[in-house]
């Protein structure tokens, strides 16, 4: 939000831009929020219960807390296949039109960023000047270019005429410099050079928009799954970006589980804290989810640099998830209390003799 808000002060993106900027952010931040949401959804439904003492007198009845899973699981598989539904098609749909839609932004920078007769500066780093900048046919007469973004070197480009080509293909912009001379000064000042030429080509990424919002090339989430096996199949294996698309690809299935064994763990969670029902489950639901999620950038971090292979690594989360299920529902249902956090949250006396 940083970020889009830096558009929005420095660089005159139009509202309605912002806008459609945060609608394709949505399916990502979705992915991010089901996890807790449906953990929370859970765990304040059954905090309910249990605050109205409607959990005793269910079991004073002889219903066991295991026969009041299945609208649990219900729900649970439910918000997994929400989840299963963006993660496979919404988020890579979003992802790419976020990226179609800042190219747009830069197309528009192009068009309109460059004066006649006026020293500008429509992309970070990249200093404009034209004698007579043609709109219809995009062709720049008598152009003054300053490039600094190159860390050790400013080129300045100084030709007779440019175009401009846009690539949305590449999401790239392309001026094609006719007939001029670049001079290459390194920033220490220590060495120069001239260059002659007839045609030169200077590119304009994203990345020279919002360095980082964008790339210019498709990352892993923004493809569908067809699209990360034919790219799988064509990366070497050796390549840190062979694990990169397997991540993301066991990802699509791993975090729709996640989801789902989030709402099985709100349960016990549930049944067994005492306090305040919203702000308790509330704050019992981001701590668990919290620790969660760090666990799962750990392990992201780590696959993705091809210690740990994805195929094994980006279940160890969902495994921990099904193991603490498992172990809560045993507990909570033998009346036994949990000791996961502070007792202030948990209650639940030991069965009498």
């Amino acid at each position: 939000m940083l970020s889009i808000t830096e558009l929005i002060v420095t660089r005159g993106v139009h509202l309605s831009q912002v806008a459609g900027m945060v609608l394709f952010l949505l399916p990502d931040i979705l992915t991010f929020a089901l996890p807790a949401v449906t953990l929370m959804s859970v765990l304040v439904a059954f905090l309910r219960l249990s605050a109205d003492s409607e959990i005793i007198a269910m079991k004073s009845s002889g219903i066991s807390l295991y026969q009041m899973l299945p609208p649990v699981i219900f729900f649970s598989l439910a918000a997994f296949m929400a989840c299963l539904a963006i993660t496979a098609f919404a988020a890579p749909w979003g992802n790419r039109s976020f990226k179609d839609l800042l190219f747009k932004i830069a197309e528009t920078k192009a068009d309109l960023g460059i004066k006649e007769r006026i020293f500008c500066e429509p992309f970070d780093n990249l200093v404009f000047y034209v004698n007579n900048f043609s709109r219809e046919e995009r062709v720049l007469k008598d152009v003054f270019v300053v490039d600094r973004r190159d860390e050790e070197m400013t080129n300045t480009i100084v030709s007779d005429e440019a175009r401009i080509i846009m690539r949305p293909a590449e999401r790239t912009i392309t001026l094609l410099f006719m007939r001029g001379t670049i001079f290459l000064v390194e920033k220490n000042l220590e060495g120069s050079r001239t260059i002659k030429f007839n045609t030169y080509a200077l590119n304009i990424g994203l990345k020279d928009v919002l360095a980082d919002l964008a790339s210019r090339k498709k990352a892993p989430h923004e493809l569908s799954v067809g699209q990360l096996f034919d790219q799988l199949k064509s990366t070497p294996e050796t390549e840190k970006k062979y694990s990169r698309i397997m991540r993301e690809l066991f990802e699509k299935l791993s975090i729709p589980l996640a989801v789902f064994f989030m709402g099985i763990i709100g349960v016990p969670l549930g049944a067994q804290i005492r306090g305040r029902v919203r702000s308790t489950g509330i704050g019992v639901s981001l701590i668990v989810f919290s620790l969660f999620y760090l666990f799962l950038m750990i392990i992201r971090g780590v696959c993705s640099t091809g210690v740990l292979s994805p195929a094994l690594g980006v279940w160890i989360p969902d495994l921990f998830l099904i193991v603490s299920a498992i172990v809560l529902l045993r507990r909570a249902s033998n009346e036994r209390p949990i000791h996961l956090l502070p007792r202030l949250f948990f209650g639940g006396n030991k069965p009498e003799n």
